[in-house]
């Protein structure tokens, strides 16, 4: 975890939450979705540079995990800076769809078969 910002400098993690460790709320999981709104809110307050690099790696929807790898950041942090942008309505949170009905067993019969070719 370098946590560092573009001028090398190192940034704490509990520097980036403002010392909080438990989120605001607990409707973000691992495969949450999170999109930048665009445009921002009129009412938007100027983001830290840690949250503005958030909302460009959100100008897609990406996930929560995928996102605290590319910020090279615990979860956890990144969940408590997400809530912050949700809240100030910088951002929207999917989360994952429900997966209903049985699986297709063949298919999956023929994706084993297929891994054990490689």
């Amino acid at each position: 975890m370098s946590g560092a910002d573009e001028a090398g400098r190192l940034v704490r993690p509990f520097a980036l939450t403002r010392g909080r460790t438990r989120p605001s709320r607990a409707d973000f999981t691992l495969i949450t979705t999170v999109t930048a709104v665009d445009p921002p809110p009129d009412r938007a307050v100027r983001p830290q540079p840690e949250q503005a690099r958030i909302l460009r790696l959100c100008a897609r929807p990406v996930a929560v995990a995928e996102l605290a790898a590319h910020l090279d950041l615990p979860v956890s942090v990144v969940v408590i800076m997400l809530c912050d942008l949700l809240e100030a309505g910088l951002i929207t949170a999917r989360p994952p769809h429900p997966v209903s009905g049985t699986p297709d067993l063949d298919l999956l019969q023929k994706v084993r078969d297929g891994l054990g070719r490689l």
